[in-house]
């Protein structure tokens, strides 16, 4: 007896490999799948930006990696005691103005780099929701805690939300020619709009993806929205503010990510490395045992024989913890 409904996921007909750098922006859900594919050992850059929730906020910075835009002090602005810029999270905000620009432009000249070289980009897009300045109408990325009487909320039309990443992706795909982008829209629900003006939000991310990735060969959709939404359809996978997909949801849709769009050879290290991260992770009850010292031992030789095979990974943390 079938318990929850099938899904079919196309396969692309590129899929990742362990060699080809990932660039992962978008919503928080984005970083579920970037701390998975870091702790596995993908080359990743993940949210340059910080999170970005919306359409033009995604769109925007990744102009600004192309570009290589460097930000200067008439970009930020002074609340709640620290400097602050609109188009970034709050891990950028310092109180110190000239701390704050050069972890902003550091990050942005990494991105620019990354981006060249990059083989895959994944955007997870949240909400079809942008908050504008009600003084200049500029769209902003996170409205750190300033008053709400500053914004308009507005939810964008199919056709802004297309005009947007249509753009956008144009720009980032002449930047660099043999770049994949594969879509994803996030589970998270944005309860804050009203359960109906969530639907109708991600509705507008959902079609206007769809168009783009018919209308570009190198672009593919991976259905996280769908796996939570439609596959486990269960509260039991969300965290207790029955918003956020819980750790055993966000391994089910890692798990159709790996097993969908990355290659044989990359599932097959991926398992080997697993087993190598969850080791690390061991809290050992009597660490001067002898017991404890072969386990050691033990995964410290595994680390480097699994560096050694595969020279593309980066285990030199695991083998000095191992071997200490």
């Amino acid at each position: 007896m079938d318990f929850m409904l099938d899904i079919n996921i196309p396969t692309p007909k590129e899929t990742i490999n362990y060699r080809e750098p990932i660039l992962l922006t978008g919503s928080c859900f984005t970083e579920h799948i970037g701390n998975s594919l870091q702790e596995l050992k993908f080359d990743v850059l993940q949210n340059p930006h910080g999170i970005l929730f919306d359409p033009a906020s995604v769109a925007s910075s990744l102009v600004s990696y192309v570009q290589n835009k460097q930000y200067t002090a008439d970009d930020l602005f002074y609340l709640n005691e620290v400097w602050q810029s609109w188009q970034h999270h709050g891990r950028f905000s310092h109180v110190d103005q000239q701390t704050s620009l050069q972890l902003i432009n550091a990050s942005q000249q990494r991105a620019h780099e990354f981006l060249k070289t990059a083989k895959w980009l994944v955007i997870t897009l949240g909400s079809s929701f942008s908050y504008r300045l009600v003084e200049n109408s500029l769209p902003v990325a996170n409205c750190h805690r300033a008053p709400g009487q500053w914004f308009r909320k507005h939810l964008m039309s199919i056709e802004e939300i297309n005009t947007v990443l249509d753009n956008s992706l144009y720009q980032v795909l002449k930047f660099n020619p043999s770049l994949r982008v594969i879509f994803t829209v996030s589970p998270v629900r944005h309860i804050r709009d009203g359960v109906i003006d969530n639907n109708r939000s991600k509705a507008r991310l959902i079609e206007v993806v769809h168009h783009l990735v018919n209308k570009f060969d190198r672009l593919y959709y991976f259905p996280a929205y769908e796996l939570v939404i439609d596959v486990l359809r269960d509260y039991r996978f969300y965290d207790i503010d029955m918003v956020h997909p819980n750790y055993p949801a966000t391994s089910f849709v890692l798990e159709h990510f790996m097993k969908h769009f990355t290659d044989a050879e990359s599932q097959q290290v991926a398992a080997e490395v697993q087993k190598i991260v969850i080791a690390r992770k061991h809290k050992a009850f009597h660490p001067a045992t002898e017991a404890h010292r072969k386990f050691l031992q033990s995964h410290h030789d595994k680390a480097k024989e699994l560096q050694a095979k595969y020279s593309f990974l980066k285990l030199q943390e695991e083998i000095d913890y191992f071997g200490r």
